[in-house]
């Protein structure tokens, strides 16, 4: 029965308390071509841009802002996508395979903890503010397979887009 429940993701030694409102794979585009990604995604595949989010860092040589982070549904589900700036710790850059997966939580300190007692290794610690999922909190891991997920709070801050 204890190897049934690990398989079904039940262990003694992870703690159970995490819940997660939404799972959202995060596309990292060549600076400064998120804008022409989001755009290609609602002509091709009619994507409806729910909230953006613009880069602090926004480099001088680009004419428009940076995306930090621009939500997209597709068919009922939710990507992000964002601008890959020089400085970004994103795995694209760090030779990882070039997607991130997001959750949302309530608890990001509580997800961290309770992904690196499974087997998960931390990434950094939590951040908050400019930066961090459009303003919130901010927490990533590496999975055992090299997947890299960020643990999010909600987003509050990002600017909601009209259709």
């Amino acid at each position: 029965m204890a190897q049934q429940d690990v398989q079904n993701g039940v262990s003694e030694n992870v703690a159970a308390a995490v819940s997660f409102l939404a799972v959202k794979p995060q596309l990292f585009v060549e600076a400064p071509k998120a804008n022409d990604a989001v755009l290609f995604y609602k002509t091709a595949f009619g994507a409806e841009e729910v909230t953006r989010a613009l880069n602090p860092k926004r480099k001088a040589d680009h004419e428009l802002p940076l995306i930090l982070s621009a939500e997209l549904r597709i068919a009922g589900s939710s990507i992000l996508v964002a601008d890959l700036v020089d400085d970004s710790a994103s795995p694209a850059k760090a030779g990882g395979n070039g997607v991130v997966l997001c959750l949302e939580t309530e608890d990001v300190e509580g997800a961290v903890a309770k992904a690196v007692k499974a087997g998960a290794v931390a990434e950094g610690e939590v951040a908050e503010g400019e930066g961090a999922c459009c303003g919130g909190r901010v927490g990533k891991v590496k999975d055992p397979y090299g997947f890299v997920w960020l643990f999010c709070s909600p987003a509050k801050e990002c600017v909601d887009v009209e259709a």
